[in-house]
């Protein structure tokens, strides 16, 4: 089983910077795509970014140019580097896994609060 444990949450100003950690306890490279998710409170889950195997990046139209994903496969650590942060961005973020074989396995960490407000 896939374990994913998420760490960098916090509080920080509108404007501010912040950067999360997804940890996995296997080989990140054995997925087909990493990504982060985030729930704000009331509303959906909802993507936020995604790395391919292959370094491909896709992001939600309401972080791009704010938000990188990385990923760094000896660590088995994928990152998110929130640039310029809005109060909209206050929400849980999500690290995600996903493996597409007979079917997709979608593996989920616990979350890490994320505030933003002065």
């Amino acid at each position: 089983q896939v374990r994913l444990v998420e760490s960098g949450g916090g509080l920080v100003q509108p404007g501010g910077s912040l950067g999360l950690s997804c940890a996995s306890s296997g080989s990140i490279a054995s997925h087909n795509a990493m990504g982060w998710y985030r729930q704000a409170p009331g509303k959906q889950r909802e993507l936020v970014a995604v790395i391919t195997s292959s370094g491909s990046t896709n992001y939600a139209d309401s972080v791009k140019g704010r938000f990188t994903i990385s990923r760094d496969n000896g660590k088995n650590t994928v990152y998110l580097q929130m640039n310029s942060l809005k109060p909209e961005d206050t929400a849980v973020y999500y690290c995600n896994a996903k493996t597409f074989a007979v079917r997709v396995y979608n593996y989920w960490g616990q979350g890490t609060q994320v505030t933003v407000s002065s």
